[in-house]
């Protein structure tokens, strides 16, 4: 059985982020999604740490990570990856986020580049999530539909749970999931504050990394891996903004878990056939 190390590395003066160490070998960052959590990697852990080193990161106000007012946005996220990175010594490695998890790691790459990384995982995330051009472009949703997410839901904690029932139900998960799942995903997106999460939300809605999602795949072996429901317009999307990135298309928004050997046998191939080359 691989032992899990657990640590907190501090990013900025007070500020503690937690971080699941499990494995050795070639390391493997995940970074979770909006207001989610290392849990719902669980099975990723599992898998790959039989094989890798294996680091899990609840982002700042997240989880077991410090809450806290400040940079609760994707460019202070990118700077708080560089730290881990840095203060665990990790080389060569590959980063895999999940849906907003996918922002942390683009600024990731543009403030620090690609020297220390060896391949990237992208989990259902469009790099520019709203757009005029809704009905061509790979979006969260259309602009009056995330508008009333942010001005409706996202203002006191039972709003911020029945959004999240709602998209768990909805646009994560494929098949009907018991009431003790719903309450243990739910209740990890509780974890952070519905006024930071109204701070993330923005955050990642207005952020734009076309440019760097082309950079990327036209500098690593990179893998996007994207949801059923949406699959036709974010192929060609993906196409089109990262020209070299390998594609797969795999159950809804948390296929990792729901899917999660398919998923896992995905990115063994990815990394046995494009990345150990």
């Amino acid at each position: 059985m691989t032992v899990s190390e657990r640590k907190y590395v501090e990013v900025d003066p007070g500020v503690e982020l937690y971080v699941q160490d499990v494995g050795s070998g070639d390391p493997i960052v995940f970074i979770p999604g909006f207001t989610f959590t290392t849990e719902v990697f669980t099975h990723q852990v599992e898998h790959f740490a039989k094989t890798n080193r294996v680091i899990v990161i609840d982002p700042r106000s997240h989880g077991r990570s410090s809450i806290t007012l400040q940079g609760n946005d994707y460019v202070t996220h990118g700077t708080d990856l560089a730290k881990v990175l840095i203060a665990l010594q990790l080389k060569n490695v590959t980063l895999a986020g999940w849906s907003f998890g996918c922002l942390t790691v683009w600024e990731y790459l543009k403030q620090n580049g690609y020297d220390n990384v060896k391949s990237l995982i992208f989990i259902d995330m469009s790099p520019k999530a709203l757009s005029t051009n809704d009905v061509e472009d790979w979006v969260e949703g259309p602009l009056n539909d995330i508008g009333a997410i942010y001005n409706t839901y996202l203002r006191n904690p039972a709003g911020q749970r029945e959004f999240m029932k709602a998209y768990t139900t909805s646009v994560m998960v494929q098949r009907d999931v018991t009431e003790d799942e719903l309450n243990w995903l739910v209740e990890q997106s509780l974890k952070t504050p519905y006024y930071i999460a109204a701070n993330l939300f923005a955050s990642g809605m207005f952020s734009d990394y076309r440019e760097e999602a082309r950079t990327a795949s036209e500098t690593v072996p990179t893998l996007t891996i994207v949801a059923e429901h949406w699959s036709a317009t974010a192929v060609e999307f993906t196409q089109n903004v990262s020209p070299k990135s390998s594609i797969e298309i795999l159950g809804g928004h948390l296929m990792f878990w729901e899917h999660s050997k398919r998923f896992n046998e995905l990115v063994d191939r990815f990394l046995s056939e494009k990345v150990s080359l």
